[in-house]
This record gives structure tokens, sequence and C-alpha cells, in this order.
């Protein structure tokens, strides 16, 4: 029995550690200014991803106990085939639109990307007027 709470554990801290780099990669990829419309399309995607997996195997691990049921010996492994078949779920359900956070991410960080291009294209204060365009004073 203590082998199996083990195995689970160490499922746990192996799913955690993937998901929390994942998701420092993703915030790299977000920080950086010349992200492409790809990237910006496939990181708010996989975000989405991850957040399913989180709500997927929070839901499954609820619902799968039953009580006065027997612990197998086995339970450790049967834990990480789960675990691959719910990230394999929530990957699925991401790519085909998932239920839309994906979405709305992926149009707020076009929008902040326009808008940074914008502002890195506009010209700088010290610089002389093009012509045509009035001083303020």
């Amino acid at each position: 029995m203590s082998s199996s709470i083990l195995g689970g554990s160490l499922a746990a801290q192996a799913q955690t550690s993937l998901v929390q780099t994942r998701e420092n990669s993703l915030l790299q990829q977000m920080k950086n200014p010349q992200t492409s419309d790809a990237k910006i399309d496939k990181s708010a995607q996989e975000f989405e991803s991850m957040l399913l997996s989180t709500w997927l195997q929070q839901a499954e691990s609820s619902m799968a106990t039953v009580p006065g049921a027997e612990d197998d010996e086995d339970a450790g492994s049967r834990e990480q085939m789960i675990s691959l078949g719910v990230q394999s779920l929530s990957n699925s359900l991401a790519a085909s639109g998932g239920i839309g956070i994906g979405k709305m991410i992926a149009k707020a960080l076009h929008a902040s990307a326009a808008k940074a291009e914008a502002a890195a294209a506009a010209p700088t204060a010290g610089t002389t007027p093009a012509e045509g365009e009035k001083v303020a004073k």
C-alpha cells in the first residue's frame, strides 16, 4: 500500500513539474514582443490545454474513488495511465476549439502585440516632426 501512495505522489510531482515547465516556456514566448501570430495562437491553445488538463484531473480524482474499494498494488501505474489519457484528451479538446478560453487569450495577445508594434513604430520624443505636423507648445 505504501508503494502505491509513493508512486502516486511521484506521478503527481512529475505532472506538476511538467505543467510548471510548460507554463514557464509559454510565458517566455509571450514576453517576446516579436512573437508571430502562429506562436500566439499555439501558446493560447497550449495554455487552454493545460487548464483543461488540470480541471479534468481534478474531476477524475474526485469521481474515480469508490468508497470501500480495495487498493491495488498497481495503483501508481494506473494513475500514470489515467494522467496520460487526461492529458491527451485535454490536448485534443483544445486543438478542436476547446471551451473558448484559448481564443479569448489569443485575441487579447494579438491586440497587445499590435499595440506594442504600433508603439515601437511611433516616433520617439525629441524627434523632429514630419512635414505638415503641428508642434505642441
